[in-house]
């Protein structure tokens, strides 16, 4: 073999031996992790993000601010406006809220289906109310912040420590007002019962926090009533954003004589119905007043009553939030809020998104003088209805 033809082989032979080496430390690279590998692997992308974002992120960030962000974004992917997360303190004041006290300015939310939010209802004697915020007023921002679509975010805005100043800027009929509150503790009544002169009973329900049940059950007990001997019943029910859903239950129950109330589908679960607890007042005559700030557990009770035939619904198209949520608290003590199911009525009806159509229906435009004037006509003619069916 001439010297030119060898030189040539060996040239193939060493190349040859260089492509597989370098094959073999290609293969290697892409099968095996280094230990820097493996811990990134181990510890999980969201962590692995957070830490390149805390190191090299022009704007400095907290793990803590990044952890709700995470939190929040799963939230987000679920679609649902009513999944909510609350760090410890706000959790703790959620609860607080639940017992009917926390620290605000004493207003009710409510979030329309454009995703404004509104003010639902304005509670007596609040700094709210003494500072002129009004039901239906619509948040435009608090202290200089946009209000987002949340409304547990916004109400975590509008809480803070008592005697502290917070700044709201409101729409009413189309016009903006700034208006400063002052923030106090407030302890609220959420059960008042009033007498007119017409000898019917008003029973208002601002929010079905702890207690309201057993409060409406002993306003409208037959033993409190026959020392009153009131012509009939008005359960107000405008403005409540709802609550507890035991707690409307028992609201329901005060007027009923078992059967179901309500019942709702967990993921994966049999149908759970939640019937009539205990023996209500099933003769007094009946009306709830509803408008369309009355929603979710306050939507539970005038449906209630609506399919069972034991009250006349008056006033507007309620909210139409027929979901349930309920929190789970994690380890650091904050707490996410997962909607769980859907509300049916006793006769099968679903209400998310559509509400209930009241039985006499009350523009909102007329006011709320007028529902209930309406309510009142409707309840005595119930009650004639009923002296004529005794005398019959």
């Amino acid at each position: 073999m001439s010297p030119l033809r060898r030189a040539g082989r060996i040239a193939l032979i060493v190349a040859l031996v260089a492509a597989s080496y370098g094959a073999g430390v290609l293969t290697g690279v892409v099968g095996t992790r280094t230990s820097e590998e493996q811990t990134v692997a181990s510890k999980g992308v969201l962590d692995e993000a957070a830490d390149k974002i805390m190191a090299d992120a022009a704007s400095p960030v907290s793990r803590d601010q990044l952890d709700r962000a995470a939190v929040e974004g799963m939230l987000k992917a679920l679609g649902d406006r009513w999944s909510a997360y609350y760090q410890p303190t706000e959790f703790d004041s959620f609860q607080a809220g639940l017992d009917g006290r926390y620290t605000g300015i004493g207003v009710w939310l409510r979030a329309a289906q454009d995703g404004q939010v509104y003010v639902g209802s304005v509670q007596p004697g609040t700094p709210a109310e003494g500072a002129g915020i009004l039901a239906g007023d619509r948040l435009v921002s608090i202290a200089g912040e946009p209000v987002g679509e949340k409304l547990s975010d916004v109400a975590g805005q509008l809480r803070g420590d008592a005697g502290t100043r917070v700044t709201v800027v409101v729409e009413r009929d189309g016009e903006e007002s700034t208006i400063a509150v002052t923030r106090a503790d407030v302890a609220s009544d959420d059960v008042t019962v009033s007498r007119l002169k017409s000898g019917v009973q008003v029973v208002r329900v601002s929010e079905f926090t702890r207690g309201v049940g057993a409060a409406v059950r002993k306003a409208v007990s037959p033993a409190a009533l026959s020392q009153q001997a009131p012509e009939g019943v008005v359960l107000d029910l405008r403005g409540n954003p709802g609550g507890l859903l035991t707690e409307a239950v028992e609201v329901a129950s005060a007027f009923l004589e078992g059967g179901t109330v309500v019942s709702y589908e967990k993921r994966g679960e049999p149908v759970r119905h939640l019937d009539a607890v205990g023996d209500g007042n099933t003769a007094v005559p009946l009306v709830v007043l509803v408008d369309e700030g009355t929603a979710s557990a306050a939507e539970v009770v005038a449906a209630a009553l609506q399919d069972r035939n034991r009250a006349v619904i008056v006033g507007g198209r309620t909210y139409g939030k027929g979901s349930v949520q309920e929190p789970r608290q994690l380890s650091d003590g904050s707490a996410i809020e997962l909607t769980v199911g859907r509300y049916l009525t006793p006769s099968g009806r679903s209400l998310d998104g559509v509400g209930i159509e009241p039985d006499v229906v009350v523009s909102p435009r007329l006011g709320a003088a007028t529902a209930e004037q309406r309510a009142l006509e409707v309840l005595l003619g119930l009650v004639a209805a009923s002296d004529l069916a005794e005398r019959g």
